[in-house]
């Protein structure tokens, strides 16, 4: 019996094209937004599914979200069912690393507000004194050492830093890349020696607030801060006082923020929604992003490249990569 898909909200035909070129004969893909009259589909690809959706089919064992993070929706949703796997996808590994690699340095280096004075033919940046730092040499600490951190620790070492990292069950205390591997209970340890902290983390009950003031306040003067996990894993407030707060005691020397603490609702609110309720804008020591992590013009093949790769696996009868845990939501 082929394995049966079920796309609904499927992307731009040359995408489903790519996504068809990739998958194996005995796969049956269905990508209409209206659900089949007689659903017998297998797998589910969609990011938030409608009880419908989930209740349609009576094969359905497998829900796969076409991109990296999993909605605490989605797993309230699933915990209903409890015969379907759910999966995601790690097609931005590289591109989210990429970026976080690129807003250390930024922020760092305060490529940011000495690029805004010189489109004003403002050249005082380079007769003050520096307030760049330098990453070669130095410690970095990862939190969230998966894949995305595992690719940020290789780029860091070229920079020939020493890379620290925590993961929930470190199952190595070192490896190609991270010279130190430990468990997410030595964060007061670690913090100390983190020039550079970059932040990979899902946000889950477990992460949210895990880095607040106390934890700003045990890092070494000049530390520089990156977030390219989830906004709420990093206090919205004691990051902007410790960015606002010049030489006190909780002190943060730059920082690169990808991921935030407000989103727009809808279409209508993207040109007008503050990322946050603390004016960062204001701030020249922090290099702002909008949630473009995984974003690259290659990205839409690099997805439909890794869903062919879980669909396939399914097809053959094996176990299906990058299971999500409804509990841990990673």
């Amino acid at each position: 019996m082929p394995l049966s898909v079920y796309y609904p909200n499927a992307p731009e035909p040359e995408c489903v094209d790519l996504l068809k070129s990739h998958l194996r004969p005995g796969i049956k893909l269905t990508t209409d937004q209206e659900l089949p009259a007689n659903p017998d589909y297998h797998v589910l690809v969609a990011g938030r599914p409608s009880p419908e959706q989930l209740q349609a089919s009576p094969n359905i064992n497998t829900v796969i979200v076409p991109w990296a993070g999993v909605s605490p929706e989605t797993r309230a949703a699933l915990a209903d069912f409890p015969h379907i796997t759910l999966h995601n996808l790690h097609y931005n590994d590289a591109t989210t690393a990429e970026l976080g690699f690129a807003l250390l340095l930024s922020a760092a280096k305060f490529v940011v507000s000495m690029d805004r004075a010189l489109r004003t033919d403002n050249w005082m940046p380079r007769y003050d004194p520096s307030p760049a730092v330098l990453l070669h040499g130095k410690t970095a600490l990862i939190l969230g050492y998966g894949a995305i951190g595992r690719e940020l620790a290789r780029m860091c070492k070229g920079l020939s830093m020493t890379i620290l990292a925590t993961r929930r069950n470190p199952d190595k205390s070192s490896d190609q890349y991270a010279d130190e591997i430990h468990p997410s209970a030595a964060l007061p340890e670690l913090l100390p020696r983190a020039n550079a902290l970059l932040v990979c983390l899902p946000h889950t009950p477990e992460t949210e607030g895990l880095i607040g003031e106390k934890e700003l306040a045990l890092l070494p003067e000049k530390a520089v801060l990156v977030n390219i996990g989830r906004g709420k894993v990093v206090d919205e407030g004691a990051l902007y006082q410790a960015l606002k707060s010049g030489d006190g005691p909780s002190h943060l020397h730059a920082a690169g923020i990808d991921v935030w603490y407000n989103y727009p609702p809808d279409e209508a609110a993207w040109p007008n929604t503050a990322p946050a309720n603390h004016p960062f804008h204001e701030l020249d020591n922090i290099v702002m992003s909008p949630h473009r992590g995984g974003a690259t013009m290659e990205s839409e093949a690099l997805r439909m490249t890794d869903l062919a790769r879980l669909l396939n696996a399914a097809e053959q009868g094996q176990p299906i990569p990058n299971k999500v845990s409804l509990e841990l939501g990673y």
